[in-house]
């Protein structure tokens, strides 16, 4: 079977113009199923990023560090649903460039993979809309109660955006020949190294200067342009 080329895409500001699990923490918290006391782990951090005094991912990560905590004995199917809700709501907030590349891409034939630290139960649906042909995402465990259990499964892998790479290249027949991969922070380098055309989109300033350095393509999507640096 002749092995198809890929094109790896980070979701979260590279793809959707938000982050899928901070929309999905706000509604969550607005149905109760989160405490309102949720947001205020975050809000300092938040309204810090926002005021340009601190640093997103610092915000993210305080983020990550609540939905972990709170989700645990959540029911996995009033979860999933509200996750449905966010995505029908906010599914077409994207940027153009990467929405207009995925459609390139596709039209050539491309496997479009899409890797996201977000839950897996939210990726897997914004990925769909997107048209991607395979999302990994964090996946969080249920027990038999059909709550979740707050353990990560395969954690180390969805860590590792390069290790998922290689893992779906070999799953599913694919070649690094005329290869592609956008990304926008820190953690998308060693997915970035692997192909042939690595795009910097948006990145931050660790990613914006390691591309640099690298010569990588560093794309800018501003209001209604888009330009290259």
């Amino acid at each position: 079977m002749e092995k198809r080329r890929v094109a790896a895409f980070d979701i979260d500001g590279t793809v959707f113009r938000s982050s899928l699990l901070i929309e999905l923490v706000e509604r969550l918290i607005d149905r109760n199923i989160f405490p309102q006391s949720a947001r205020e782990a975050y809000e300092t951090e938040r309204y810090r990023w926002l005021d340009r005094k601190g640093d997103y991912e610092t915000y993210i990560n305080k983020v990550v560090q609540v939905f972990a905590k709170q989700l645990k004995g959540a029911p996995y199917e009033e979860v999933k649903n509200i996750a449905g809700e966010v995505i029908e709501e906010k599914r077409d907030r994207v940027y153009r460039y990467t929405r207009d590349l995925i459609k390139d891409l596709k039209k050539k034939g491309y496997f479009l993979l899409a890797v996201s630290h977000s839950p897996k139960f939210i990726a897997d649906g914004f990925g769909y809309e997107a048209d991607f042909d395979k999302v990994y995402g964090t996946f969080y465990a249920t027990g038999a109660s059909g709550n979740f259990t707050g353990e990560i499964e395969d954690k180390e892998l969805i860590a590792n955006k390069a290790a998922i790479l290689t893992r779906a290249m070999r799953k599913e027949n694919l070649t690094l020949e005329g290869s592609v991969a956008v990304g926008d922070t820190e953690s998308d380098i060693l997915m970035l190294e692997m192909v042939e055309r690595p795009i910097a989109f948006n990145p931050n300033s660790g990613l914006y200067a390691h591309a640099k350095r690298r010569g990588w393509k560093v794309v800018v999507e501003r209001k209604d342009v888009v330009y290259e640096l």
